[in-house]
């Protein structure tokens, strides 16, 4: 998968369910997408926060992409921080997810891809999660390659005899394919989730960063076990 900044509560099932995760650096960036942005919850509303990107484009690599700390957007992390701390300094777990949230976005990194993966490693640490981590620019020189192409050749140096995507992909990859090649082929798919918030109705699919606002660390992580494999 893409790197994407303090994902939402798929992106870690997905974690949680294989043993070796591979980290797409090295594709093109997807502007408007979730590699810069995320959201969370405002007045009862799901409200965007975005790290501002210099020259977003789709034909730039996600490893190339750098965040805009010109003049104009050098109050951006404080901005961000401040809306975050007036979103949920009374959710119940405020005080043990803020440092977190605030440690990524105040680290020195000028790169999208690191910030965005430094957000997963950190939401990782928080849920005492431990996965092996590769990043698809470090390890398999194949960038030439494309789509379900790709995955297999992946798939072959790392010796899996399975492959695991969010439902999202079904529609990308051939299961007669990767069982030509000895692979499995699955899904993750969600169970219906709810947790309190603030008020009624319930928001879904926000940032992680709601998810370990509104629960502990034990309920988080029994949330991120609310899927199955398909």
């Amino acid at each position: 998968m893409q790197p994407y900044l303090f994902p939402y509560l798929g992106y870690f099932q997905l974690l949680h369910a294989v043993d070796t995760f591979v980290v797409y650096d090295d594709v093109a960036f997807i502007k408007q997408g979730w590699i810069n942005r995320n959201r969370i919850l405002i007045n009862g509303q799901p409200s965007y926060f975005t790290v501002p990107v210099k020259h977003a484009s789709s034909f730039a690599l996600i490893q190339d992409t750098i965040v805009d700390d010109d003049a104009q957007n050098t109050r951006w992390v404080e901005k961000t921080l401040k809306t975050m701390d007036v979103a949920y300094r009374r959710a119940p777990e405020f005080g043990r997810v803020f440092p977190m949230v605030e440690a990524v976005l105040t680290s020195p990194t000028r790169r999208v891809a690191e910030l965005a993966t430094a957000s997963i490693r950190a939401v990782l640490q928080v849920l005492d999660l431990r996965i092996e981590w590769v990043e698809s620019s470090a390890r398999y020189g194949n960038a030439h390659l494309k789509g379900e192409e790709r995955v297999l050749a992946i798939c072959r140096a790392e010796g899996a005899t399975d492959y695991v995507n969010v439902a999202g992909g079904r529609e990308l990859y051939s299961p007669e394919r990767f069982a030509a090649e000895g692979i499995g082929l699955h899904f993750v798919r969600p169970r219906p989730v709810q947790y309190r918030q603030f008020h009624d109705p319930y928001v879904p699919w926000l940032s992680i960063i709601d998810v370990l606002m509104f629960n502990t660390q034990e309920a988080a992580r029994d949330l991120v076990m609310q899927y199955d494999l398909a």
